[in-house]
């Protein structure tokens, strides 16, 4: 078998849920992102590279995940990826096409094996680079959480051509697309949601001043600052008035694909889940916001659900 096509970088992602971008004030005066665009319902936030948007809020019913959103260099790699999504029994959306939102490009959607809706896109629009000290410059990685680990790493690997860099004992496994460690890892838990979402700082020193912007404008850490073992990355995670778990980062392992073997590291030493060990394990609070509240996803976009409702 030829190797898989592989997907080409994590974008960002959009969210959903009641009244969100009503919360845009805390995202651009506290956690350093800008406002790009903004239409009814609907805001599109930017960091300082030339992503369009890193993170989305969407005004919705439910919360959840709007769509995790991929890169890929350019239509014939999208065109060969959509090729295998439909080959390898993925629950595609549509053919590639014109996005018609304001970020603008070519793609297409599919929906994972939690009902995630995930969205592909090449030829994005690009905003220039911008020198701001201590603010986010890209997504670093998306954490989801799974009731059927196995099988959601399953359709990663094979489906979108995602490679394990990790596990964390049984419980967690981190899944790359490039060099960066991970873009998606997942988490064993009993339900689908979103656990956290992480924003890398261009260096060390930006990520702690980043704490300090949101220590000093009265928003703590709920967790951290540490450093994982899995990553090698520094972590300090926040909750969002949303409810939702972010997290600042920086220094994110690389992977020499040549030489890497993924290990598994035990989370019964503390040591090896925080290597400086300033943070200690997270609290029973923080493993129950970072469970998160339970995402339908979209279980009406399903291709038999859609061909079931026009019967």
């Amino acid at each position: 078998m030829s190797d898989p096509v592989r997907t080409g970088s994590l974008r960002g992602i959009m969210m959903r849920g009641p009244g969100l971008t009503a919360t845009l004030p805390f995202y651009e005066d506290m956690w350093g992102l800008k406002l790009a665009h903004a239409e009814e319902g609907v805001a599109y936030l930017r960091g300082t590279g030339e992503e369009p948007f890193l993170y989305g809020l969407r005004d919705d019913s439910v919360f959840g995940i709007d769509y995790v959103h991929f890169a890929m260099p350019d239509r014939a790699s999208m065109d060969a990826l959509h090729a295998q999504c439909m080959a390898r029994g993925a629950d595609v959306l549509g053919a590639p096409a014109a996005f018609e939102d304001w970020a603008g490009g070519y793609g297409f959607e599919i929906l994972d094996p939690d009902l995630r809706r995930l969205r592909f896109r090449t030829e994005a629009r690009r905003l220039e680079a911008e020198d701001d000290w201590a603010k986010p410059k890209k997504v670093s990685h998306v954490v989801l959480n799974t009731p059927d680990m196995e099988e959601t790493q399953d359709f990663y690997e094979r489906v979108l051509g995602f490679r394990v860099s990790d596990y964390s004992a049984d419980q967690m496994v981190f899944l790359r697309c490039n060099t960066d460690h991970h873009s998606i890892a997942l988490v064993r838990t009993h339900y689908p949601s979103v656990n956290h979402v992480a924003f890398e700082m261009p260096t060390l020193d930006e990520f702690m001043r980043g704490i300090g912007r949101m220590k000093q404008k009265g928003h703590v850490p709920t967790w951290g600052p540490g450093r994982h073992g899995p990553g090698n990355n520094p972590f300090a995670y926040f909750v969002s008035p949303s409810g939702f778990v972010i997290e600042f980062t920086s220094e994110l392992q690389q992977i020499d694909e040549t030489t890497h073997e993924a290990q598994v590291w035990p989370r019964d030493d503390p040591e090896k889940m925080d290597r400086w060990m300033t943070a200690g394990p997270p609290t029973p609070a923080q493993r129950a916001v970072m469970q998160g509240r339970p995402d339908p996803g979209f279980p009406e976009l399903k291709p038999n659900a859609r061909s079931g409702a026009a019967e």
